[in-house]
């Protein structure tokens, strides 16, 4: 048994769940592992296991956590915490996810996307928690600039003059927005992160996973997020319905709203693009490439829009499409790169 082993038993064990069965089950895309803990009597809860040493740290799920369950949403309740360790026992909110329930009953789409927009429009009316940091305009344009140091890099296509091109034209169009630190955003809204719970009320029905990145930002990101879904497709009319409903419901400038969702989309699909490739080259996850494709599909599409002309020409020039010829050569170098 390793360290991390001993110490994690340790801590089930100081929770009152020693006696409970383990088992492992799906975790995401950092170094974060998490277990199912099942009592005889039936009773579960998850355990988050997220290494410190690892560049993992357990306060900011912590603090979002408690910060979403005061404003009335279903964020999992904490059970146990060692933050110094970086072991959370977290309410178990089972395992029907968006991505899961819509598999086999596509039908209710509309029903579960409306809900999930629902609870932004009642997150993005809440105050804003403190001590949470912003996703600045420079943040947001070196997370884009991912797409060149690790997709176009990945592919030998480098180009040092059009990274810098593609990060001032991301920053200039970002620049143009307002309201850039309106509301808390949770980054990863998606129907892979988000779990139907029928039996509770309102909104309480959409349980809230994965939000420890969240920060202050524009109230169409995590809209953008949920409807442009790198692992899902989201029918255009749901996405077209949901956008009209987010902004009927805020009252806000439908034609700045527009203008924001394809910016902010623009700059989410091109750091997903770079996020991917890293996935696969630097951490051997090469199935993330396999999601691609799709996330090319929502950037040209939100290349398209007119603000985003100057940046639409630089992405054509130094992004090389992802063609199954292209896949095929990251995936022939997953693993191969440590920076």
């Amino acid at each position: 048994m390793t360290q991390r082993e001993t110490k994690l038993a340790e801590f089930i064990a100081a929770s009152g769940w020693g006696s409970a069965d383990r088992k492992v089950i799906a975790g995401d895309a950092s170094n974060r592992r998490y277990l199912r803990l099942t009592r005889s009597s039936g009773a579960t809860a998850i355990l988050m296991d997220a290494p410190p040493e690892k560049g993992e740290d357990v306060q900011p799920f912590l603090d979002i956590a408690r910060h979403l369950t005061a404003q009335g949403l279903a964020a999992p309740d904490i059970l146990s915490a060692d933050t110094d360790a970086g072991f959370l026992l977290i309410e178990d909110l089972g395992d029907d996810l968006f991505a899961r329930v819509l598999d086999h009953l596509p039908s209710a789409e509309k029903r579960l996307y409306t809900a999930a927009t629902d609870v932004l429009l009642h997150l993005h009316d809440a105050p804003l928690p403190e001590g949470v940091p912003t996703y600045s305009v420079g943040l947001m344009a070196d997370l884009a600039a991912l797409a060149c140091d690790w997709y176009a890099s990945g592919l030998g296509a480098e180009d040092t003059d059009g990274r810098q091109r593609l990060h001032d034209a991301m920053a200039g169009a970002l620049a143009l927005l307002d309201g850039l630190d309106e509301v808390l955003i949770l980054r990863d809204y998606h129907a892979e992160n988000l779990l139907w719970l029928p039996d509770r009320p309102g909104l309480r029905k959409v349980g809230l996973l994965d939000f420890q990145d969240a920060m202050r930002g524009h109230r169409a990101y995590d809209l953008v997020s949920l409807l442009q879904d790198a692992r899902r497709d989201v029918s255009r009319d749901t996405e077209i319905l949901m956008i009209t409903h987010y902004v009927d419901h805020w009252g806000g400038n439908p034609a700045s709203f527009d203008t924001a969702y394809h910016v902010l989309g623009t700059q989410r699909n091109l750091r997903i693009l770079g996020v991917f490739a890293r996935l696969c080259l630097r951490d051997g996850k090469a199935h993330y490439l396999d999601l691609i494709p799709r996330v090319w599909g929502y950037l040209i599409r939100d290349l398209d829009h007119a603000a985003l002309g100057p940046l639409r020409a630089i992405v054509h020039e130094i992004l090389p499409p992802p063609t199954e010829t292209v896949l095929q050569r990251l995936k022939s170098k997953c693993a191969t790169r440590s920076t």
